[in-house]
């Protein structure tokens, strides 16, 4: 019931949060913890845990921009920002899109 001289809406309880269904989880690195991998290297989620650089598999790999990136690499990802693409390819490098986005 509506208490008198409340406004209805301060009575009802408000949502702090709402989660997505369904949401896509990747595992994700930025382009500048590829520095330690040898020039001319393929990387993949498979390579990078190998190496260490990633430690659990959170979904498929995701590249992120934030670094520098001085090794020509070709990367294999299911997903990867423009400043991300943009870097490997300034370097020499290759990225390919992989299928499981």
């Amino acid at each position: 019931w509506i208490e008198g001289g409340k406004p209805s809406l301060s009575s009802v309880p408000k949502l702090k949060h709402f989660t997505l269904i369904n949401q896509k989880q990747y595992t994700t690195i930025n382009v500048g913890q590829l520095n330690t991998l040898k020039a001319k290297s393929k990387v993949t989620l498979a390579s990078l845990m190998e190496v260490g650089i990633v430690t659990s598999n959170d979904g498929p790999l995701k590249l992120l921009g934030e670094g520098e990136l001085t090794v020509a690499l070709t990367v294999e990802a299911a997903a990867a920002t423009q400043s991300a693409i943009d870097k490997i390819t300034t370097v020499g490098g290759s990225f390919e899109v992989t299928g499981s986005k």
